[in-house]
């Protein structure tokens, strides 16, 4: 709970090593005082065997500013609920999200913006990068109620997919009730740029950092919006091992075959 015109910073880490297989239920929530400040950060890397299940719910009052950033990483089967509700005018909301999924790993990611109030603003931006067998769903919802006029709501889903293995299902939705809002929402999916990759391997980088540095760049938008430098930085170091070891193991097994 954030008190009147404070200023929070709140982040929480999930992990477990190995192979082990477990259950994670985990609910969190937000509230936000009139012209409070907060900044919640959610790192998920748990074992590539386990479930997490989590929901998050945000009650934003009269000039608050509320950001949310969840990186999932880990776990079997991960699911988020993330549901916010602007419920004083002139509330921001910023919600951004990054899932990573490999194997037979599954992601999923339900959101909700509910404008109740007028001149309230919000920005949304999913970015997933799936490779292996895995799997992704992205469902997004903005409300904008009939009371809520003047809302700013953007939303954007993001899908990277490294195999022809991978999947996604992504579906953005807006539900406007009033009539006098600017309301945005896409999607896209697609694979590394093969003129990009050929452009950095013409500059002497190999096959598998060419790929790497091109999956780190559009990891690292979201990963840049991290405020606490030293969760930032060491999230860039994770994710950039992680795809360069990919690219390395695509190419091994490439060669072999």
């Amino acid at each position: 709970m954030a008190e009147e015109a404070s200023q929070l910073t709140l982040i929480e880490i999930y992990s477990g090593g190995g192979n082990e297989t477990y259950f994670t239920n985990a609910v969190t929530e937000i509230y936000a005082g009139e012209n409070s400040v907060i900044e919640h950060v959610k790192l998920q890397t748990e074992s590539t065997e386990a479930f997490h299940i989590a929901t998050q719910q945000i009650h934003q009052c009269r000039g608050s500013n509320v950001s949310t950033r969840l990186v999932s990483i880990g776990a079997k089967l991960a699911r988020s609920d993330i549901g916010a509700l602007l419920a004083g005018e002139g509330c921001e909301s910023t919600l951004d999200g990054l899932y990573l999924a490999d194997g037979d790993q599954h992601v999923d990611n339900h959101t909700c913006l509910d404008h109740a109030m007028p001149h309230c603003s919000s920005h949304e931006l999913y970015k997933g990068i799936l490779s292996g067998k895995s799997s992704g769903v992205f469902s997004g919802k903005i409300i904008v109620r009939p009371d809520a006029q003047k809302t700013d709501a953007k939303q954007s889903n993001k899908n990277l997919l490294l195999s022809d293995s991978a999947s996604i299902e992504t579906q953005p939705q807006l539900e406007i009730l009033a009539n006098d809002v600017r309301c945005t929402h896409g999607a896209t999916v697609g694979q590394l740029d093969a003129d990009a990759i050929f452009y950095l391997r013409s500059r002497g980088l190999d096959g598998a950092s060419a790929r790497a540095l091109l999956t780190c760049a559009f990891a690292n938008e979201i990963i840049d919006r991290i405020g606490f430098e030293p969760l930032r930085r060491e999230l860039e170091e994770l994710i950039f091992e992680r795809f360069q070891n990919n690219s390395s193991n695509s190419r091994e097994r490439k060669e072999t075959s």
